[in-house]
């Protein structure tokens, strides 16, 4: 840290360089940790022109991550994609980009950090779905276990999405409470409600014209969709409809058996699946449906449910979870083990307008509450805190 007169004050100021992991940042897309940390970052390091950041990739990098003039791109090294490379790219490659640029903190995303430096570190975990739900490769599940307790301690700060998953660290690792600062995602602007022209043109492109309930997120054991088909199953039977259910989104690792399943599900041909879209046909797609059901077992945030409540579309999620807390009263709650309570949920909404309607109203109101300039504000805090 170096200080220099602010010239609008005639103050001296302290001037940080801040080193940041955005392996997260993909070229071909962005999804999770990836989407925060472009959030968060493409703010701070324009909020704060004064400190320098230096942007440390493991492979070639899109130029749209270099947002400001005060940002160093570094490449450490190749591509990174085994936990024994991990363990290299922390504790060999990183610590030498620390000492070439002298940072002053190091701030990493992906709930992993250095055990081989002592500069500070605010360390992002996003929730510990590892532990309880590890559909993820064996060794990936096996160096967290291993790992998560050293990084938690050797983390200066610690920041995570919700109030759900600070009490998850604190009761599986013992962390200290003071230590974890809750930062919510935010949601990206561009989910607005979506005009009646739009909609109909969504419908006839995905669904025949028909109405649909939609999921949104990766296709994933964790994200508890055959409980959703089983539940879509019991909604055509009793309601004799011909509603759609639309899911979006890539197909998680070693998933491909969920096509499979589909080809044998008995209305297979009222399911539809987009694959990934691009975020403004997202939009469309969310903003068009008649109801977003995210069902999801375990999850540290839940994006979606506050993207489908931007865009006017009423919410059944996932009971005794984080999107809970985020959602408060403005969704409906099904116990996600339970495909008939689901079931039960999405026949409420469809009955039962006036309640569509009151959830679509406390949903704008909720999902005003968050957004990115906050998050990025609160990252910063936690940031500034790892260097106290």
């Amino acid at each position: 840290m170096f200080y220099g007169v602010n010239n609008t004050t005639n103050t001296f100021e302290a001037y940080m360089v801040i080193a940041v992991n955005t392996r997260s940042l993909l070229a071909d897309s962005l999804e999770g940790h990836g989407n925060f940390m472009y959030e968060t970052f493409q703010l701070i390091t324009k909020n704060h022109p004064e400190h320098q950041f230096v942007f440390i990739f493991d492979q070639p990098h899109s130029e749209r991550y270099v947002f400001e003039k005060n940002v160093t791109a570094v490449v450490a090294g190749s591509p990174v994609r085994h936990p024994l490379l991990w363990k290299l790219w922390y504790d060999v490659k990183v610590p030498a980009v620390l000492r070439k640029y002298k940072a002053d903190v190091f701030v990493s995303g992906d709930g992993c950090c250095s055990l081989r430096t002592k500069v500070p570190q605010c360390l992002i975990v996003h929730d510990l779905a590892f532990l309880h739900y590890p559909a993820i490769k064996k060794s990936h599940q096996l160096f967290y276990k291993r790992y998560t307790q050293k990084f938690l301690d050797k983390a200066a700060s610690i920041v995570t999405v919700s109030q759900f998953s600070k009490e998850d660290i604190i009761t599986q690792y013992k962390t200290t409470a003071n230590k974890i600062d809750v930062v919510f995602n935010g949601v990206n602007e561009i989910f607005q409600p979506v005009s009646d022209e739009d909609k109909v043109a969504t419908k006839n492109t995905y669904t025949d014209g028909k109405e649909y309930f939609i999921y949104a997120g990766a296709i994933h054991p964790r994200k508890n969709l055959i409980n959703l088909l089983k539940a879509f199953s019991v909604f055509k039977k009793r309601q004799q409809t011909n509603m759609k259910l639309v899911l979006t989104g890539k197909l998680a690792w070693k998933y491909e058996s969920f096509e499979k399943d589909l080809q044998s599900y008995k209305y297979r041909n009222d399911v539809v699946m987009t694959g990934y879209v691009e975020e403004t046909e997202l939009v469309k797609l969310i903003g068009s449906s008649y109801g977003l059901v995210y069902p999801s077992l375990f999850e540290g945030f839940g994006a979606p449910v506050l993207e489908a409540m931007r865009c006017n579309v009423p919410v059944i999620t996932s009971a005794h979870s984080a999107m809970q807390e985020i959602a408060k009263d403005a969704a409906l709650y099904a116990d996600a083990t339970n495909y008939k309570d689901m079931a039960d949920k999405m026949m409420l909404l469809y009955k039962d307008e006036n309640l569509r309607k009151e959830l679509i109203q406390k949903g704008r109101i909720v999902a005003s509450e968050y957004s990115w300039d906050k998050t990025a504000a609160l990252l910063w805090q936690s940031i500034e805190k790892a260097m106290q």
